[in-house]
């Protein structure tokens, strides 16, 4: 939980107080405004407002619980009331247990709820769920009374007295708000109720009652709010105390006369002891004063105090008591408390002179700065000569200290300080008032003439001796105790008792005045404390008062005190007016000038800043390009370690790879060796076993010799069949290792092609990021153009990237010319590939046609060879029928026949060729076939290289066009 303290009149947050854990249930606040207890269920804080830092807490046992923590009014005493109905009274200052009050008795006792305490702080009142109320002497630290309420009351929940202007602060009516909802008002003393608001219909859930004890303010139960007149409920209170001054009225028969004036009074008859008869009754004469009357009523005061009586008072003691001083004070200034005008000059709000008083006059408390500033304002916008008035805030501070918590009184007593005991302060305005510097050096010239001509011998005037101790109305030289003694005096007395205080403080201060020479001695004197009795220093005042002559004395002409109106302020226009209306324009003149000035210096300033700025930009952005420089240069260092690594790396691999190879060649090698050896080993050992088979079995069969031959026929068809799968197993373990370093080639390959195409990917990379290198510089050269900064710096690094262009043109020239030389190689190469591809295309069509003769030609004879033996079956078969037929005309007939196949007959005779010839041409037409395939294979293969370095070539001039 935490507490807010706002300002009422700006509306502003202040202060923040952290601490309560709990809510906070009740705040109280110290008559001088200084410290402040907010009470919880569970501790109770003391508060310093001037810093709004926590001074003290009070823990307590859980069991217990805070019922209420407050200050007792007029006085620097703390009482804390707990559950248990334990009270105990605390000194504020050192927080020292002073009394605890005792139990109350067991037949009325009740648990306290609520309580409430006089103005003066002697009695306190307590109730709680009860018709009881037990009100307690706080002096004499004792219940001494306890009143029951009406039987309609069952529990209390409120309390709170009514104030009186006429009782002294002892309050006598006391309000009593009970669960009913009704508030009843009583007589603590005759227990008599007065009168009561509220009712059950339109019950009271809470009230407050004003300061003065005019008006009560309720708020019902059911959310309105409702304001009761005092007055209007009864006339009891705010009676006038009956006149102290008693007239004895003679008989009515009687006529009076002049003679009538003394009156005789005589004592009726009473029961005393015998006396001698000679005695005579003894008479009293009574005159009657009328001018004591008079005298009477122009001391009376508000209140009912009486100024005489006070200044008897004063005089005995010294001082008034600190309990009832600001009330005494109150009721000798007569303060009017004209609350209406000063909320309007409130109202106004701070005036523009006091608009920075703090760099002038720096308070450390920030709510003493606030109430001196908006006093200040107010008095300036009562009279306008107070806004020029330098010594103003001076001679208001010590009044403002005093009276913190209570501005309108603090303004009050300021502006009738001014009326009364400032009078013709002003009239030599700006100047110091000469006329009353005169009066005071007057007075001191007829006390103490050879203190006045030790002034007048070191050159010091009544503005050093005298002016500092008026405007600053003695609060620097002296304490809080002094200064409050020396003003129980002044406002007792006639306004030139201030004046004489004057004379009387250097008259007393004679001797360390008298060793003073020097001027800036002087000064130090009358601006600091010193070791002075101020009562000495009061009683040489009055004596000042007494002895002094009536042309000289300051009363002559000074007017006696006039209190402020009721209702609204007097005019004060006790100045040159012509001089404050100059003064007023030429401060608005000098002030507009310098408006005019603060303007043209903030454009300037702002200007300024925004050079600034645009500097600090412009530095940060060259800054950020020299990093990003930095990290390119950097990046580019890394890459090129990297690349180092990566080729060290690759390296180091290759040679590994090739190790292993070659340790697996060995191993292959050596392993074939080793099988071949054992394979040896296992011959020879089978040899040997034979031959001791066969040396065994000689004598054996033939059948055997002949079974054991052919079991070694068998053994050899078996180890040849392993030597086979041994020789297939090994030539596939080749081709699987061929296999491996082929697809370790392509990876290679393939390697080699990705890092070239990331190579050139860093080539585009590279010339994209030239092209917005080239950009920037161009944006920087028009800013540079504009600006007209760096240029040596711009033109070296152009002259850099020139000749960096040219270095870099010559290295495109060269690779464009080596690409030249790579395409016409290629374009040879090519031109050669598509000549042997011609000739390959031609051969394979000759072979083709030949092919296609050797077919035509085998089907040819085979034609002739069916004819042929046709022939010949038919001519066995007429052999057969006819043994003595001639052959003649069958020869005959076959050349006929063979001329009838003039062109066949050479084919017959090329086709009849050996077995051996046929089966090579086959095997050639086979072979032939497959040369044709891999030739097919291989031109495709071209054609997809051709391709490929097609496109290289459309990537090319776009490289060295970059």
């Amino acid at each position: 939980m935490f507490l807010t303290c706002m300002e009422t009149v700006t509306k502003e947050l202040v202060s923040w107080m952290r601490g309560h854990e709990s809510s906070v249930f009740s705040i109280s606040v110290h008559a001088s405004g200084k410290y402040a207890i907010t009470t919880s269920s569970d501790t109770a804080q003391l508060w310093d407002l001037d810093t709004f830092q926590r001074k003290r807490k009070l823990n307590i046992r859980q069991s217990v619980g805070i019922q209420k923590v407050f200050f007792l009014p007029l006085s620097n005493t703390i009482l804390s009331c707990f559950k248990d109905n334990s009270i105990f009274a605390w000194e504020c200052d050192t927080l020292f247990c002073k009394y605890q009050l005792p139990a109350p008795p067991e037949s009325s006792s009740i648990l306290y709820k609520v309580f409430a305490v006089t103005r003066d702080g002697r009695i306190l009142a307590a109730g709680g769920k009860s018709n009881h109320l037990h009100l307690w002497c706080l002096e004499a630290r004792q219940l001494f009374r306890i009143i029951q309420m009406p039987t309609k009351v069952r529990a209390i929940r409120h309390l709170e007295f009514l104030p009186d202007s006429f009782d002294a602060g002892s309050n006598q009516v006391l309000g009593v708000l009970s669960q009913d909802g009704i508030m009843r008002f009583i007589n603590i003393q005759t227990c008599k109720l007065l009168f009561e608001i509220g009712s059950l219909d339109e019950g009271i859930s809470s009230s407050v009652i004003s300061p003065h004890g005019r008006y009560i303010a309720c708020i019902m139960e059911n959310g309105s709010l409702n304001i009761y007149s005092v007055q209007a409920l009864t006339q009891e209170i705010n009676k006038p105390p009956l006149p102290l001054v008693k007239v004895i009225e003679d008989l009515p028969k009687k006529k009076l006369s002049s003679s009538d004036l003394k009156m005789k009074v005589t004592s009726g008859r009473v029961q005393q002891p015998a006396k001698p008869r000679g005695s005579k009754i003894q008479t009293r004469i009574l005159k009657q004063d009328l001018t004591g009357d008079f005298e009477s009523k122009k001391n009376e005061l508000p209140d009912g105090l009486n100024k005489k009586r006070l200044q008897i008072l004063l005089k005995g003691y010294g001082e008034y008591p600190t309990k009832y001083r600001m009330f005494i004070w109150r009721s000798l200034l007569q303060l009017p408390e004209n609350h209406t005008a000063f909320s309007s000059l409130i109202d106004k709000g701070t005036h523009v002179t006091f608009l920075n008083l703090q760099k002038k006059y720096p308070i450390k408390s920030r709510k003493l700065l606030r109430v001196l500033q908006r006093t200040l304002s107010a008095l300036a916008h009562w009279s306008v000569i107070f806004s020029d008035t330098p010594y103003l805030p001076l001679l208001a501070f010590p009044f403002v200290k005093l009276f913190q918590n209570n501005q309108l009184i603090c303004f009050e007593v300021i502006a009738t300080l001014i009326i009364n005991w400032c009078q013709h302060w002003f009239e030599y305005f700006p100047n110091p008032p000469i006329n009353i510097l005169s009066m005071i050096e007057n007075v001191l010239a007829f006390h103490d003439k050879g203190l006045l001509q030790h002034f007048i011998d070191h050159d010091i005037t009544s503005q050093l001796y005298a002016w500092p101790l008026l405007e600053t109305v003695f609060s620097e030289v002296l304490t809080r105790e002094e200064w409050l003694k020396l003003f129980d005096n002044i406002f007792s007395n006639h306004p030139s008792f201030l004046l004489m205080t004057v004379v009387a403080y250097n008259i007393c201060s004679r001797v360390p005045l008298l060793n003073c020479n020097l001027k800036d001695d002087f000064e130090f004197f009358f601006h600091h404390r010193n070791n002075l009795d101020i009562n000495v220093v009061i009683r040489q005042v009055y004596h000042l008062m007494e002895t002094t002559p009536t042309d000289i004395h300051p009363d002559s002409m000074l007017n006696v005190f006039v209190a402020l109106t009721k209702g609204q302020y007097p005019v004060f226009n006790q100045y040159p007016k012509f001089i404050v209306d100059y003064q007023t324009q030429e401060r608005e003149r000098i002030r507009n000038d310098e408006l005019d000035y603060l303007r043209e210096r903030q454009t300037v300033e702002d200007m300024q800043a925004e050079v600034d700025q645009q500097r600090v930009e412009d530095e940060a952005w060259y800054q950020k390009q020299e990093l990003l420089r930095k990290a390119e240069e950097t990046r580019r260092e890394m890459l090129l370690q990297e690349e180092e690594k990566i080729i060290q790396q690759r390296q180091r691999l290759a040679a590994v790879k090739r190790e292993l190879q070659v340790k697996e060649m060995h191993l292959q090698d050596a392993a074939r060796r080793r099988f071949l050896k054992l394979q040896q080993d296992q011959q020879e050992m089978e040899l040997r076993r034979l031959d001791d088979e066969i040396g065994r079995k000689v004598y054996m069969r033939d059948r055997e010799i002949a079974a054991t031959a052919r079991d070694l026929e068998m053994r050899q068809l078996e180890l040849e069949s392993q030597k086979r799968l041994y020789e297939k197993n090994l030539t596939e373990n080749q081709a699987a290792v061929a296999k491996e370093m082929r697809a370790d080639a392509d990876a290679y390959r393939r390697k080699v092609d990705l890092e070239e195409h990331m190579f050139h990917k860093l080539i585009e990379a590279g010339e994209t990021q030239s092209q917005k290198t080239q950009k920037v510089i161009k944006e920087n050269l028009a800013k540079a153009e504009q600006a007209c900064l760096n240029t040596d710096w711009q033109i070296q690094s152009l002259h850099k990237q020139k000749c960096d262009d040219l270095q870099r043109n010559k290295c495109y020239q060269e690779v464009a010319k080596l690409l030249r030389e790579n395409r016409r190689k290629e374009i040879e190469i090519l031109n050669a590939m598509v000549e042997q591809e011609a000739k390959k295309w031609k051969e394979a069509e000759g072979k083709e046609f030949c092919l296609r003769s050797a077919k035509k030609a085998s089907a040819l004879s085979d034609a002739s060879r069916k004819w042929f033996l046709k022939q010949e079956i038919n001519a066995a078969v007429e052999h057969a029928e006819n043994p003595c037929h001639k052959e003649e005309p069958r020869f005959q007939n076959e050349q006929e026949d063979a001329s009838c196949l003039p062109r066949t007959s050479h084919l017959n005779d090329s086709s009849e060729m050996h077995p051996s010839t046929q089966i090579s041409l086959n095997r050639r037409a086979v072979e032939w076939d497959t040369t044709e395939q891999n030739l097919i294979q291989k031109v495709r293969n071209l054609r997809q290289r051709l391709t490929a370095q097609a496109r290289h070539r459309c990537q090319t001039p776009h490289l060295l066009a970059a």
